[in-house]
């Protein structure tokens, strides 16, 4: 656990106290600077070769796109792989990708198709990358102040989006791409020199290590059995479905419909950026005020109300005020909608789950840049920012209605599960294994003990069980069997160690139905094949 900073930080910037975060988040934020300069000089230079809506948009859904193909093997990669070395290997791609553009840029050869490959090629460095930066926070800070290390995070990347756009649209005036692209390429060099000074401890292997295609399945199983998660995902898709018109045409207005230059349109990122600064460090005072689904509300109007502004306006101080606000209502959906995220989600699964999230999220802003960017070349960019705003508001009234969960519920390990008993050790990959808990239930009591066995269901799933299901004894119908089954003994054990406490607590209304002088039964059923048992028989 890291140890404190003898450095007396309070408040927001409480958690820069720990050296060892402090040196990380500052590279992480140059390097954030130097992917949006990167950004905005191919946006541009995109502007220049094809005056088309669709091919600027195609710029921004050739970022976005990797991240709803990948994130979510890049989650499980982040979960089994050092997160050091993983994200030391994305730097080295970021800085290759820039390099190549260097010397396109440098040579006169770039078009618009090397532009959006070389893009999407940044964009997959930077999906693989995304959940491991968000997993490791908990290994920089202790416990007690990871919260406010993930706030400061989602702060960092919002300055460097609001000092990169700017930076990048300037120098790209002054210097030309070639440069910009270059200096991008040293940020992920201050980056990787930042991951190499850090000695991370290794992690520990209890002989339980999930391999790729488990992990995989582990955490989908979990996404599938979390009606918490659903919800938040599902808030994630419907507004960013809308609100990535403005990110797609963002280019367009700037240079065609306001009529400014590079410089201009950095500035107009910058807006959202320091609207998002704004946005971040008064979030926790309004948030106390208003409630996690008002926010939510207020946001999605706001967001609404901006893209109107920047459809109606031709004024750059307008535009830039519109960029502002929209920034304030951008961090505060996005930061609500994160941090929701990894309260629902335990340790385990965490970088899963949350490249799932990360997977909803971009795949609405892909899916949107591009819808968007066609729409805008059929009936114009400023009715379809228009519809887009419009679209805002109504999706925000109808996706009030779905409550985002607390995230308040203890997640720690309960580790209350005894050891299975056993005759002779199994081998950890033997399965299916079939788990069944028995009860003892009086008839009047079923109603509630099935009511409680529904919650239990969704955990169950959530922590390794592919199918779960409840039966009565014919002959005995007060005796009542759970059954699960999980694919391996090694994934059970794992579900072992993956239920909270929060789960916990469900279990033992379960068992307090439970009429008997023991606890309820549990048995663990390992499969036999049969034709395999006849054939070693027959050898013996």
């Amino acid at each position: 656990m890291p140890e404190r900073s003898p450095a007396a930080l309070t408040g927001t910037f409480a958690p820069l106290r720990y050296g060892l975060f402090a040196v990380i988040w500052a590279a992480i934020v140059l390097g954030n600077i130097g992917t949006f300069m990167r950004d905005v000089t191919s946006a541009w230079l995109v502007t220049d070769l094809s005056p088309s809506p669709a091919a600027v948009a195609m710029v921004q859904a050739a970022g976005s796109l990797p991240f709803f193909l990948i994130a979510i093997p890049a989650g499980v990669l982040s979960d089994i792989l050092d997160r050091r070395r993983f994200l030391i290997g994305t730097q080295v791609g970021l800085a290759l990708v820039s390099g190549v553009l260097t010397c396109l840029v440098w040579t006169g050869t770039v078009s618009v198709a090397n532009v959006v490959t070389l893009t999407f090629l940044g964009g997959v460095c930077t999906a693989l990358a995304a959940p491991a930066w968000q997993t490791i926070v908990p290994e920089l800070v202790p416990r007690a102040d990871v919260k406010g290390a993930v706030a400061l995070s989602l702060l960092g990347i919002n300055v460097a989006r609001s000092i990169g756009p700017a930076l990048g649209g300037f120098l790209l005036a002054a210097l030309g791409g070639a440069a910009v692209y270059g200096i991008a390429i040293l940020s992920y060099v201050i980056v990787s020199a930042a991951l190499l000074w850090w000695r991370r401890d290794p992690d520990a292997d209890e002989g339980l290590q999930e391999h790729f295609g488990g992990a995989l399945r582990a955490g989908l199983r979990y996404a599938r059995a979390s009606r918490e998660l659903h919800r938040v995902l599902w808030r994630a898709a419907v507004f960013f479905a809308f609100a990535s018109a403005v990110w797609a045409l963002l280019p367009i207005v700037a240079r065609q419909e306001i009529g400014g230059g590079p410089g201009f349109y950095g500035l107009m990122l910058s807006g959202i950026g320091a609207g998002a600064i704004a946005g971040a460090l008064l979030l926790p005072w309004i948030r106390a005020r208003l409630g996690q689904d008002r926010l939510v509300l207020i946001a999605s109007l706001v967001a609404s109300a901006a893209t109107v502004l920047l459809a109606l306006t031709d004024w750059e101080v307008l535009g830039i005020a519109a960029a502002f606000v929209l920034g304030t209502a951008w961090i505060s959906m996005l930061t609500t909608l994160n941090s929701t995220a990894q309260g629902i989600l335990p340790n385990w699964v965490r970088g899963r789950g949350l490249a799932i999230y990360l997977t909803v999220f971009n795949g609405a802003m892909a899916a949107g840049s591009l819808g968007w960017g066609f729409v805008a070349q059929a009936i114009g960019t400023d009715a379809a920012l228009l519809v887009a705003g419009a679209g805002l508001a109504v999706v925000a009234g109808v996706a009030y209605r779905a409550i985002l969960p607390s995230g308040e519920g203890d997640l720690t390990p309960s580790l209350g599960w005894p050891e299975p008993a056993l005759a002779e050790p199994v081998a950890c990959d033997r399965g299916p294994v079939l788990i069944t808990v028995t009860y003892r239930i009086r008839q009047p009591d079923r109603p509630a003990f099935l009511a409680v066995l529904d919650r239990l269901s969704e955990e169950r799933r959530r922590d390794g069980a592919y199918a779960w299901g409840v039966s009565e004894d014919a002959a005995d119908p007060e005796r009542v069997v759970e059954w699960f089954f999980v694919e391996s003994w090694a994934e059970h054990l794992r579900q072992h160690r993956r239920v909270s406490q929060a789960d916990a607590a469900i279990q033992l209304k379960a068992h307090r139905f439970h009429q008997g002088p023991q606890e309820p039964t549990v048995q663990h059923l390992l499969a036999l094949n049969p034709r395999r048992s006849a054939a070693l028989t027959s050898v013996h």
